[in-house]
């Protein structure tokens, strides 16, 4: 019997909700039967665990960068790398898809089934609080890139998977945030122990004020942006350390994804491919030149600007000190030696091997290598929505609301100076234009490969403009390998060509394996 990705066997669910000792197991230990799953606290929470199992991977965060101008993966297999340069097809087999629906019935199959568990009324509605997040979240990333797609909110039969039609997307995004605002009511502000992790009321109204700033209705972001506020999140006082290992679960994480080594770890395909040959890895996610150029200077000019003392022979001095936290670039000193992707014959040359071929490396969320004793088992957590992004939704919420005042500048004020630039320079952006110019750079800049710029570009419709043409690296030249002093004297690399076609390209195709299976699906225009 065919069977469609939209529906999951009992038997399926229960093999992945067995007994678990806390939230973080890696795997069941034993399994139990529908009849008896109910019966106990543990085991509606061991099912609830199942729900989250797969609700978000770090892989699919990282990689959403290389579908956007601030990241290239080098690797068509590992499935970005179409969908980055604007060839991707409905039956490319190296296309990543997101038509998923597993976590949703899993989550439809809890909700119906949890009020038979003799368990108090209070945990059983957080229970089903959780639940539904997790389904509003997967409906946000399917509606955010496929458009149209089915409304699902029950357990169906293979028959009706396999005959379902899709809904359109306002009424899909009207489900997510009615759901979100409905359970941030339920959820708690903050939990402890071995609960932490779990998805909170904050992480309900911030996953809700993105969609509402994603689809223009900005009123409603403001407002949810600023119960987060009231919630008592705040800024990590160190951009770098936000992103380490030992600093996980801090006050700015509203969401991420839970690892923990040895037991749910953060392996190959999510951090540990990120390093080069030299490091004892292969570059898969290369930042682009053009992420690179989006950084300021130190005085909060942008390199462009003949008064901001940019020097193109000495690129990587005196800039924002993100720069450096995001991104591993010529000269850097990096895990005990400077990084040297330029210089002919070395062991990261930017042409051979496993290396970056922009010259650039990923350093956000790896840092430190010596932070890992092995970087094929980590336990560092992939944040998903953290306090910073809730400041920039509101300022830029307020700016195409028509409304700059002054706690517009405080929130671009606090995430600047935390990361050790200068506050806006009010006489300079005085105006909407303006201001929106800055905003929509600060979110480049500080969210950069978290996964965010492509939704960013799709909403602003700036795809032609940042999405097409040829993909530039650094310029070659050499390091010092005692001092890491870089002199430049060649070009820059160029690692592809990408065309972008905006009738078609703001949206993924629907996998043609779906199709073939319900032929009531359709497809995306262009596709």
């Amino acid at each position: 019997m065919k069977r469609n990705l939209l529906y999951i066997l009992l038997a399926g669910v229960l093999t992945q909700t067995a007994c678990q000792k806390d939230f973080l197991d890696k795997s069941p230990s034993d399994g139990y039967s529908n009849e008896s799953l109910w019966t106990t606290e543990a085991a509606a929470s061991a099912a609830l665990n199942g729900c989250y199992k797969g609700w978000e991977t770090s892989t699919n965060i990282l990689y959403m960068d290389a579908v956007s101008d601030n990241s290239y993966s080098q690797w068509a297999w590992d499935n970005f790398q179409h969908l980055g340069n604007g060839t991707a097809t409905a039956t490319d087999p190296q296309v990543v898809s997101q038509w998923d629906y597993v976590t949703i019935q899993k989550c439809n199959w809890f909700i119906e089934n949890v009020d038979k568990a003799t368990i108090g009324d209070d945990l059983k509605n957080r229970f089903k609080a959780e639940a539904r997040f997790l389904r509003a979240y997967r409906y946000f990333l399917l509606s955010q890139l496929y458009g149209d797609v089915p409304l699902v909110t029950k357990n169906i039969s293979v028959a009706e998977a396999n005959s379902i039609s899709r809904t359109a997307r306002a009424d899909v995004r009207k489900f997510i945030t009615d759901e979100l605002a409905a359970i941030a009511l339920i959820l708690p502000d903050k939990y402890s122990g071995s609960d932490v992790g779990r998805i909170t009321k904050g992480a309900a109204l911030s996953l809700r004020a993105r969609v509402e700033l994603f689809d223009k209705n900005y009123a409603a972001a403001i407002e949810d942006c600023k119960k987060v506020m009231a919630l008592g999140y705040s800024l990590y006082p160190n951009y770098t350390d936000l992103f380490r290992q030992d600093k996980k679960n801090n006050q700015e994480v509203i969401l991420d994804v839970q690892y923990k080594a040895n037991e749910k770890d953060n392996a190959n395909t999510d951090l540990g491919i990120l390093p080069s040959s030299g490091y004892g890895g292969w570059a898969s996610l290369s930042p682009t030149q053009s992420l690179v150029d989006a950084y300021e200077m130190t005085n909060g000019k942008t390199i462009d600007d003949p008064a901001s003392g940019y020097s193109e022979d000495n690129p990587y001095a005196n800039r924002d000190p993100r720069l450096a936290a995001n991104v591993v670039y010529p000269g850097l000193q990096y895990s005990g030696k400077f990084y040297d992707p330029i210089t002919s014959g070395g062991a990261d040359y930017y042409s051979e091997g496993n290396n970056s071929p922009t010259g650039y490396l990923v350093r956000k969320f790896v840092p430190f290598l010596s932070d890992f004793p092995d970087m094929w088992n980590t336990g560092v957590n992939i944040i998903v929505i953290r306090y910073a992004e809730v400041l920039l939704t509101y300022a830029e919420a307020q700016i195409e609301s028509g409304v700059m005042d002054n706690s517009v500048y405080q929130a671009l004020d606090d995430i600047r100076t935390r990361a050790g630039m200068p506050v806006v320079d009010r006489a300079v952006y005085n105006n909407i234009a303006s201001l929106r110019t800055l905003i929509r750079r600060e979110r480049r800049v500080e969210l950069a490969l978290e996964g965010l710029r492509w939704y960013d570009i799709q909403r602003w419709q700036i795809g032609t403009t940042v999405r097409t043409g040829t993909v530039y690296g650094t310029r070659l030249g050499t390091v010092d390998a005692g001092t890491g002093k870089v002199t430049l004297t060649g070009n820059h690399v160029v690692v592809e060509q990408r065309n972008f076609n905006p009738q078609r390209d703001y949206l993924w195709p629907v996998p043609q394996k779906e199709r073939d299976i319900n032929k009531t699906l359709g497809q995306n225009p262009g596709y």
